[in-house]
């Protein structure tokens, strides 16, 4: 399979046209595009597309493969810049991080800081998801380091423990009855509508760290990233399981959090892959991320 032929696919899925994409961005004949794509379809023995009069769309196999294409291209990207920086004598390039939601991010910050005061040519490139966004990201080689929060399984990777705890609790309205209390237990959840992370529901590990399994609770929906769970929480439909200190709850904000008891926390850890072969630029991340933390 040849780079040219995935181009070729994403422009005809971006299009929605075999002749738009022929004739307006990749400029050959539509026999030829038509050609190269049926090749395609027989390489990978599954059909792309859906063919009518008025556009083309993709099938659930084109869908799923134009995912893996995009990656590609992303990863070719990545690579063709970087080893074209790589001769230079100055440290120049691209550093990419992931990162689920904490205030531990600013380790993350302080670390770039400092690279940059030293390499100031080096640019980042900050990526927000899950832990499974981010260690599939990286496992692909789309990102350089990620920022996760336990429990996470990092067996397969190396990585550096932050001196930072996270604390657990819930998102709630100020007129909520547990915004009174100061502090929750795990029997007030009881009744209460939640939200909680898709991270969280599935992981066995965070159960055990609330002593209680979420399953049993009444979760009324799931989310990936805190803000927009925030604006259910703000309309009245639950209360949020989250990390302390993500959203402003001070001044006319309608929202607060309020920590379990006994306290919960979670550690935060970098990974990477192990056994790396760094860029420039990940490794002057790397050095100056120890530096910060006193490790060098």
């Amino acid at each position: 399979m040849e780079l040219r032929t995935i181009r070729y696919f994403l422009a005809v899925a971006e299009q929605e046209s075999f002749s738009a994409a022929a004739n307006n961005v990749l400029f050959v004949t539509q026999p030829t595009l038509s050609r190269q794509m049926q090749e395609l379809e027989e390489e990978l023995g599954v059909q792309l597309f859906e063919r009518s009069n008025k556009k083309t769309t993709l099938t659930e196999e084109g869908l799923r493969f134009r995912k893996r294409a995009q990656e590609i291209m992303e990863l070719v990207g990545h690579t063709e810049k970087e080893f074209a920086e790589a001769s230079k004598e100055e440290i120049v390039g691209d550093v990419y991080i992931g990162g689920g939601e904490t205030k531990a991010f600013s380790f993350i910050a302080a670390a770039c800081k400092r690279m940059q005061a030293k390499h100031p040519k080096i640019r980042m490139h900050i990526t927000s998801g899950n832990a499974q966004d981010v260690t599939e990201k990286l496992d692909q080689g789309l990102l350089d380091f990620g920022l996760l929060v336990e429990p996470v399984d990092k067996s397969k990777y190396e990585f550096v423990e932050l001196p930072a705890k996270d604390t657990w609790g819930l998102l709630v309205r100020k007129d909520h009855p547990l915004a009174k209390k100061g502090f929750v237990t795990v029997r007030d959840l009881e009744n209460v509508p939640l939200l909680a992370s898709r991270q969280t529901m599935m992981m066995r590990e965070f159960s055990g760290l609330l002593g209680r399994d979420l399953h049993s609770l009444n979760v009324i929906a799931t989310y990936n990233l805190i803000y927009n769970a925030s604006v259910f929480v703000e309309q009245g439909l639950g209360a949020a399981f989250c990390l302390e200190g993500l959203l402003n709850t001070g001044g006319k904000s309608k929202l607060t959090f309020v920590p379990f008891t006994p306290l919960r926390t979670s550690g935060l850890v970098v990974v990477w892959k192990k056994s790396p072969v760094f860029s420039k630029p990940a490794a002057a991340f790397l050095q100056s991320l120890k530096q910060e933390l006193g490790m060098e």
